[in-house]
């Protein structure tokens, strides 16, 4: 088992496998949430399990102050798996036939080098609090670690109301290999999408362009804004990202690089033609 050595106290050494650190994780969450330790125990113990229970127990945890062993040792973990799963350099994505700062590429957008991924919130602004649940804003705010849901909370505390349609926040990224965060909060589509959920959907890609331009951000990738529990129609949330990545592109001048990031074969088709785009995908 994958181990790391932490010093700690007065020079001891101690050195934990994957498996501790996870139990360890777990018995301080359980231990400030033990409502969630009936469900708990139904977890088997074996590692696989263990991680999983993790993983639901860091989606449910209400933004409060972190304990401070918790965040070292979360930390730990999450460096292990970020080597796991690899960081890709995105210096070695090819440009695709629309603009040479535009870049196609399908794979886990938690793994990207990028100085800003852009993560599909919700109107809290505060992650997904549905256990192990698939879409994007929980995997990236399992994969950034709890920090980045204490980062929102104190944004939102701020601001006062929820996070309005079509507008951006940013956050550091924690124990993402990007930088930054950029969220921005998508219409929800009930049948065909009106005039004014395209204009929002514009707004998202716009308004998190502009932000990355204000904070110096020289790469940005995208996730497919709206396209998944909130059921806007996937070809036409491409063509509208592609054409207003292009106008600001083309506007301001930028030489910002922009990556369209998918996860599925048949959003990468779509992408792929609009773009004409060259074929770079990863599983």
């Amino acid at each position: 088992p994958q181990c790391y050595t932490h010093q700690a106290g007065k020079g001891i050494v101690r050195r934990l496998n994957k498996m501790d650190l996870v139990q360890k994780l777990n018995d301080i969450l359980l231990r400030e949430m033990p409502e969630h330790r009936q469900i708990a125990g139904n977890f088997p113990v074996d590692y696989a399990s263990q991680r999983q229970l993790l993983r639901s127990l860091m989606n449910l945890w209400p933004p409060i102050p972190l304990d401070k062993t918790y965040v070292e040792v979360q930390d730990r973990l999450l460096s292990l798996e970020r080597e796991e799963r690899g960081v890709v350099d995105i210096a070695g994505l090819l440009p695709t036939l629309a603009d040479p700062c535009i870049v196609l590429w399908r794979g886990d957008i938690t793994c990207l080098s990028a100085d800003a991924i852009v993560n599909a919130a919700n109107s809290a602004l505060l992650g997904c609090f549905s256990p192990c649940h698939g879409c994007i804003d929980n995997a990236i705010h399992s994969a950034a670690g709890l920090q980045l849901r204490d980062e929102c909370s104190h944004i939102m505390k701020k601001q006062g109301f929820e996070e309005p349609c079509g507008q951006a926040k940013i956050t550091a990224a924690w124990n993402l290999p990007s930088k930054y965060v950029l969220h921005t909060v998508g219409p929800i589509i009930t049948g065909q999408p009106k005039r004014s959920d395209c204009e929002l959907l514009a707004s998202c890609y716009r308004s998190c362009l502009e932000l990355a331009e204000k904070h110096g951000i020289k790469s940005v990738a995208f996730c497919c804004i709206s396209t998944g529990e909130y059921h806007f129609p996937a070809d036409r949330a491409a063509q509208i990202a592609v054409r207003t990545v292009l106008e600001h592109l083309s506007n301001t001048k930028s030489e910002m690089k922009v990556i369209f990031d998918v996860f599925g074969e048949s959003d990468e088709a779509i992408y792929r033609r609009i773009l004409g785009a060259n074929r770079q995908a990863e599983a």
